[in-house]
């Protein structure tokens, strides 16, 4: 029998209810606040994604709650010289059909993540040149250039199993191709629902608490907290503000806080000359595209009063953000310009611009992706409407969303960014370089941007494995973006949950909620 045979075989079993009366003895239901768009742990890189698949995956590299690298599937790596790594393999590692993991699966996977034709991981495969085996758990990563952030790279990309390198999506969303190494085995996936988990008791790292675990898809907030108040789920992701003092005053339940680097910011097109959905007030074209001036840009962002965003939308939950990263953070850069709210200047610099006026303009934005993600939204329309910009907000699924915003269909719209690295180049390299497929750069650039003096500084921050010299470079980075506000930044999300008291769990920077880090109380 092959082992994709086999795993189908055990994938019927199960969902013809032959499963064990222990895997009952201890469940965990966590209610996810973002649908998951793809199972295939390559096809689509965003974070609800990248956390459901750690849990049936691992990768080389642990990326720790704290943005530090760990082992997992490699135990240790050498620099070999400016662009070879050397890794390690763990041994008597076995995928959950019971085959052996080997430098085979790592090959096929790293090449299949670069290669894959949706280049969702190209901002973390596009210096790899080459991966060979030197034996059976020896491999060796090749780079184009000399890459400092590699091992955050390698974090990022999920081993399966080389069975399955050329297995389409469809054979990862319904059960076939979904075998890994990892804490949890998949039992059944429900698009748009939960993707019901079972614990690998043969898991290298020790079994988890939970001997099953569902994760429920509930990207409506008062239906999470809803079903965490009626005991259907034991921890529930971003606590809606207007929650949080009913879970406080439940003997029953608690608020799990953190903090995290995930940046949201308003992106704007700035690559066509005329853009679709920013017109006169009458609705007829505009001349040209309003947001190719960098005084229209600044006067949005003077327009946003973010503290009362943070303080009365957020409900606290944030903290007002002007650049890429928080201070003490590497790449920060104590040049950026830290804009305040000023709808005075705001005017002034509209009409300075040529729209004494204003102007009419949709933005667009997910429900129920991030933070009070609408509402954010809805407050910066009327802040916007407020110095002459009559402005409309339309928001929509994430699973909607998602592909449009960063395919850069729309005229003004919400994003967000995890810095799981905890420095400038990660969001910079997705966010604000040129979008280019060779070198994996820029694959949610949904403004067009394209600065050539910021290129320059990433292609050269990428490709030094010098700290000190590669941290001026970022903070050159970060003050070319904000100065000149290609991005116009809001706030840091918090992390705040709601969890049952027997529920222990420590917020990851990254905002990933992995159910083998929770933990039952007092264990």
């Amino acid at each position: 029998m092959t082992r994709r045979n086999f795993h189908a075989s055990v994938i019927a079993l199960i969902v013809a209810g032959a499963i064990p009366a222990s895997a009952q003895e201890a469940t965990l239901s966590i209610g996810m606040a973002a649908p998951i768009t793809s199972l295939d742990p390559h096809e689509d890189s965003n974070s609800p994604n990248n956390a459901t698949s750690r849990h049936i995956w691992d990768s080389l590299i642990n990326r720790g709650g704290s943005a530090e690298n760990k082992p997992q599937l490699a135990t240790e790596w050498e620099v070999v010289d400016d662009t070879h790594w050397r890794f390690t393999l763990r041994e008597g590692v076995t995928f959950h059909d019971g085959s052996s993991f080997d430098a085979e699966d790592v090959v096929a996977s790293l090449i299949r993540a670069r290669d894959k034709e949706s280049q969702a991981f190209a901002s973390y495969t596009r210096n790899i040149a080459n991966v060979t085996a030197e034996d059976d758990h020896t491999v060796v990563v090749e780079t184009t250039v000399p890459d400092p952030m590699i091992l955050n790279s390698l974090s990022r990309i999920r081993i399966i199993s080389s069975e399955f390198a050329d297995a389409p999506v469809s054979e990862f969303e319904n059960g076939p191709a979904a075998v890994g190494t990892g804490p949890f085995k998949l039992l059944s996936y429900t698009p748009g629902d939960r993707i019901e988990l079972e614990r690998n008791d043969e898991y290298f790292a020790g079994p988890a608490d939970w001997s099953r675990v569902t994760l429920r898809l509930v990207p409506d907030d008062g239906g999470r907290l809803a079903s965490l108040l009626a005991g259907d789920l034991d921890l529930i992701e971003n606590l809606p503000a207007e929650g949080v003092a009913r879970v406080e005053s439940n003997d029953d339940l608690k608020v799990i806080r953190g903090q995290s680097t995930r940046l949201v910011y308003l992106g704007m097109d700035v690559a066509r000359d005329q853009t679709p959905f920013a017109t006169a007030k009458d609705g007829s074209p505009l001349d040209s595209n309003p947001f190719k001036d960098a005084r229209v840009r600044k006067a949005l962002l003077m327009a946003m009063n973010r503290e009362a965003i943070v303080d009365r939308v957020m409900q606290k939950n944030g903290t007002v953000a002007h650049q890429f990263v928080a201070e003490g953070f590497f790449g920060h850069s104590d040049e950026v310009e830290e804009v305040g709210y000023d709808p005075e200047a705001a005017k002034a610099l509209l009409a300075e611009a040529g729209y004494p006026d204003g102007f009419a303009l949709t933005i667009h934005g997910p429900s129920g992706r991030y933070v009070n993600d609408s509402e954010v939204l809805q407050a910066a329309g009327q802040m916007f409407s407020r110095i002459g910009i009559d402005t409309k907000v339309e928001v929509m699924p994430w699973s909607v969303y998602s592909g449009k915003y960063s395919d850069g269909e729309y005229s003004l719209f919400l994003g967000s960014w995890g810095v799981n690295t905890g420095e400038v180049s990660n969001p910079a390299l997705a966010l604000v370089a040129a979008r280019n497929a060779d070198k994996g750069t820029g694959r949610y650039n949904g403004g067009g941007i394209d600065v050539p003096a910021i290129n320059e500084l990433l292609d050269q921050a990428t490709s030094t494995l010098d700290e000190e010299a590669r941290e001026p470079l970022l903070q050159k980075v970060s003050a070319a973006t904000f100065n000149d506000v290609w991005l116009l930044p809001m706030h840091y999300e918090n992390v705040v949950m709601g969890a049952k008291n027997g529920i222990e769990f420590k917020p990851r920077g990254d905002k990933y909620t992995l159910a083998y880090e929770v933990h039952k109380a007092g264990e």
